[in-house]
Order: C-alpha cells, then structure tokens, then sequence
C-alpha cells in the first residue's frame, strides 16, 4: 500500500492526514494548533507542521506530500531566506487604504481583467503595498515572496536559512500552484490569454521585483531532500473542492472562521465590481469564489452573550419562526470583506418588545450569517456561473439550525457531506496524483 500525505495549515491549526493513495482511506491523521491574530510569526506554522506530522507518525513511509493552505498572507524572504516580519494574513484588515490606492491608480476595470480580482486587504499586493508605504526599511530588504503554503512547502523540502534547514536558502526553489498564486494580486490572464505574474503590478505594490514562487501545474512535482515527490498544493479552497470531488456545476458553501462560497467554472470569471474574485482552481479549470469574514464566529459571539453552547443556540434558533420577528443581524463585528466594509461594524435592527427574544436573537445570527452567502449565490449567477448542486461544509455546517435554514436562506438544495477535513484531503489526492504521473 503506497501511502501519502496531505496538509492543511489554515488560520487556526494544522491537520495532516496520511492517506492511502489508491483509495484515499485514511490510514492516521495529526493535528496543531495556530497562535491567534492577524499577523504571525510564520515560525509558529512551521513548528505546528513539524509536531501535525509528528502526531500523524512521520513521513517515513510516505511517498508523496502535498500541502495546502490559507490563502494570501504574505511571508517576505531577505535574500538569506529569512522572514522578515511576521506574516500579514488575509484576515488583516490594515491594507485596505493600499487596496483602494491601487484601485485608483490602474481602475477597477484594469485589474479585474489582468488578474480576475479587484483589491481588497484580503489579498497580497495590498499587503506588499502597505509595506512599502508603513515600513520601507523592511521592504527594501524583500528578496522574494511567498504565501503560507509556498513557505511551508519550501520548509519542508529541506530550503530555508542557512544554519536552520538542510538544503540552504536558496529563493529560486519556492514553488506555488495556481489556485494560490491567482489569490496574490499581481498573477493572472494576458491579453495573449497566457497565465503567469503580472511583474508591472508586482513593482507597483512593493516598489522592486522579487522572486515570486514558480507556478506548477495541477500534477506537476518537485522533490523534498529524501527524494519524495511533492505536490504543487493549493489555496485552501481550491484544497476542499478537490477533496470533495467538485465539479462544474458544484457550488460549495463553506462556514468556518471566513465564510466561502465557491463553484468550479470552467470559464474563467471576471467581476470588475470585485464581489466576486476569480480565482484558479486546483485542477486546471477555474474557482470564482464570494468570502465574507463573518461566519462561524456569529454564532459564536451569539451564543456567548445569550450564555449558551452551540448546540442550545440551534434549539433556540428552530424555535423561533423564519425572518425571526423582524429582527435583523448585520454580522460585521469586525468588518466585512464582501461587502468591501473593513471599518464596519455589526448592528441589530427590527428590535421591539414582542421581538427581542432569545429565540429571534438565534434565529437573526443564523440568518444573518446565511445571508452574505445567500448574496455569493446570487452573484456567480449573475455572472452566468452554472449552480446545480450546494455542499455545505465547514465547522458551522454541524449546527442543525444552519443545515434546515440553509435551504431557505440560499435559495437551492443543499447537502450537506459528512465532515471532513476536505483540504487536507484535497491535498492528499493531489500527492497521490503526482505519484503516479
């Protein structure tokens, strides 16, 4: 039995599952947790990959890894490997004046065509942007940048800072997908319909080129210092839908710490309203993707002013009837990222003495939470994005109350997949393909 590995180093912590690649059964599986914030250490990913694979029982016996990975953080590499400030991840919300400097300078119209997105302080080249203009000493020591997923991939192939990895710093090894290059900012189609960087938009944003990961294809490898070949990885969406086995006409609904809504397109999508950001999938087609920050943690917040647990807070939910008395939630407790609000905050409507009620307060959290994803459906059919079929998945897909006012809320079917950890799967399938292409 040929065995691989798949990784997903999210936000919040690292899963690592050992699969075999045949049948994709998992054989054992490791976990680590992730330090909190916007802005991290890139050392403390490294450390929890290191002890996810360790609880998992090694690599060993394994012949292939992949890793997939949070999307858009920026890790920026001295020209001796080093991190130089802890990363800014795509929930950090401290670029969003760089995004709208961008914006102003090429168009909306401009950069939705060059690169699928219209910048926000989720992506990348806002991030760089915001560099160069907060701490230029710190910019002008950029040699190269890398996502999350690039950097631990680099890591754990043996590249790094001398005297901390096997193989040495060397910059020209990092090596990306992608689903998670086209989350950057700065990579996208050409008039001459190629796909690769946009260096022009790169220069923009950090005020010098760098060397920028190298974008392999969907079974294309490289090796680690023990000679195991290594997937591309993915974004972490991208990650889920292939570990979900979506195709086009799928759509799926994620609910964790961001929510996601996502359909594999084989078309690539432009939206210069930049609601919706057309990112690469992990298979060659394409993944338009809605986000919104606010998600699981609605129900989170909810459920600890009303002092209850979540499974409680479903109850309560289910108990109160649809449109919860009138009373509305906007969810955006800390900003939002569609709509494009990082300064916003959240607010409670409808309010009267027959409606305020532990009941329709949980019942708003649920709807109000829905609703963002509820406006992700209705703009990829607006932009002709075949939906068929909607997988819910992620942490909040476990309430009760989310599965039965999902359907009402999203205007469709919805299924709901036994739970997983679909991008580490993903990642898996990925390494069981490259090892037998």
């Amino acid at each position: 039995m040929a065995l691989v590995t798949g990784v997903d180093s999210s936000t919040q912590s690292c899963k690592v599952v050992i699969t075999d690649a045949a049948t994709g059964a998992v054989v054992r599986q490791g976990r680590a947790t992730h330090p909190d914030g916007t802005s991290v250490d890139p050392a403390a990913w490294w450390t929890a990959l290191q002890e996810a694979i360790a609880a998992a029982g090694g690599l060993d016996d394994v012949e292939a890894w992949s890793i997939g990975g949070q999307q858009h953080g920026m890790v920026a590499l001295d020209a001796e490997g080093r991190v130089i400030r802890d990363a800014l991840l795509w929930n950090d919300t401290r670029s969003a004046g760089a995004a709208a400097d961008l914006i102003a300078e090429f168009g909306a119209d401009d950069l939705a065509q060059r690169t699928g997105l219209v910048p926000v302080a989720s992506f990348t080249i806002t991030k760089l942007r915001w560099l160069r203009d907060h701490e230029p000493e710190n910019a002008a020591r950029v040699a190269a940048v890398a996502l999350p997923h690039d950097w631990l991939t680099w890591r754990l192939r043996g590249f790094g800072p001398a005297g901390e990895s096997e193989r040495g710093p060397v910059l020209e090894e990092l090596v990306t997908d992608r689903s998670d290059a086209s989350g950057t900012g700065y990579w996208g189609e050409a008039p001459d319909g190629s796909e690769g960087y946009d260096r022009d938009l790169l220069i923009a944003a950090l005020g010098h080129d760098a060397v920028l990961p190298h974008v392999l294809g969907p079974v294309e490898w490289v090796t680690d210092a023990a000679g195991r070949r290594v997937g591309p990885g993915a974004g972490d969406n991208a990650g889920a839908a292939l570990g979900l086995g979506a195709g086009p006409g799928d759509v799926v609904v994620s609910i964790g710490t961001s929510g996601t809504v996502f359909a594999v397109s084989e078309k690539r999508v432009v939206d210069p309203s930049g609601t919706v950001a057309g990112f690469a999938d992990a298979d060659g087609r394409f993944l338009p993707l809605v986000a919104t920050l606010n998600a699981a943690r609605v129900l989170d917040a909810v459920g600890r002013l009303l002092g209850v647990d979540h499974a409680e807070l479903s109850r309560l939910a289910l108990t109160a009837e649809p449109g919860a008395g009138g009373l509305t939630l906007v969810p955006y407790f800390e900003g939002e990222r569609t709509p494009n609000l990082p300064d916003a905050t959240a607010s409670l409507t409808g309010l009267t003495l027959a409606s305020t009620t532990r009941e329709n307060l949980a019942r708003a959290a649920v709807e109000g939470m829905l609703s963002g994803l509820a406006a992700g459906l209705d703009a990829l059919r607006g932009l002709g994005v075949p939906l068929e079929r909607a997988l819910l998945i992620g942490g909040g897909a476990q309430s009760e109350a989310v599965r039965e006012i999902a359907p009402l809320m999203l205007g469709m079917p919805v299924e709901v997949p036994a739970p997983g950890e679909y991008v580490a799967l993903g990642a898996a399938r990925q390494a069981a393909r490259v090892l037998s292409a």
